[in-house]
């Protein structure tokens, strides 16, 4: 089975995923991804994933979208995403690890793409020099984060017709978007109906 073969048909995308997640995206999600992107691989299916999620785990949706372009690399199989009512925040991250036209929405689908969020305090006690390592420990966490979270919107813009900064100026605004308007922006390659 060649990347380059026919897409599957809509009912195929629509009703026979290979890979499902429906639900909070956790740690056990990972596990329950990785597990499945072998069994694909084995089988020379092509890599179908339902996606329908409220979010979760920014870093573990990280993971899983670096399993998909792993498998996308190194498998001739294709892989296709369709993301069904909702695709928030972390599942935002899975979905740009797919190639714009291989990526689709139903018609009811809405995407939420915001800044990924912290909770935390910093507790400083102690010589300065202690409390100014803390800070900058902690700086140095928030600028990876942010650097993540850029290139996670890179990833998700190859192809459309918005800038990175467009979609980070979205992001911070926390960004409801109904799959016509991802469809308009081209994020999307469809919307099923």
């Amino acid at each position: 089975m060649s990347a380059q073969m026919e897409r599957p048909a809509d009912e195929e995308l629509l009703f026979q995923p290979t890979l499902s997640i429906n639900g909070l995206i956790t740690p056990e999600t990972v596990s329950f991804a990785v597990g499945r992107l072998e069994d694909i691989r084995t089988s020379g299916k092509p890599l179908i994933v339902e996606l329908n999620t409220d979010g979760g785990d920014a870093d573990a949706a990280r993971r899983i979208a670096l399993e998909v372009r792993l498998f996308r690399k190194h498998s001739s199989q294709p892989a296709y995403c369709v993301g069904k009512s909702n695709v928030y925040s972390a599942g935002v991250t899975i979905l740009g690890a797919f190639p714009r036209d291989m990526r689709f929405l139903t018609e009811d689908a809405i995407l939420l793409i915001h800044e990924r969020r912290l909770e935390s305090s910093i507790e400083l006690s102690g010589p300065i020099r202690s409390c100014l390592q803390i800070v900058r420990e902690q700086l140095s966490l928030l600028e990876t984060a942010q650097d993540l979270e850029m290139a996670g919107f890179q990833q998700l813009v190859e192809g459309s017709n918005l800038t990175v900064d467009e979609l980070y100026e979205m992001a911070t605004k926390n960004c409801y978007m109904k799959a016509e308007k991802a469809l308009e922006h081209r994020l999307i390659g469809g919307i099923f109906k």
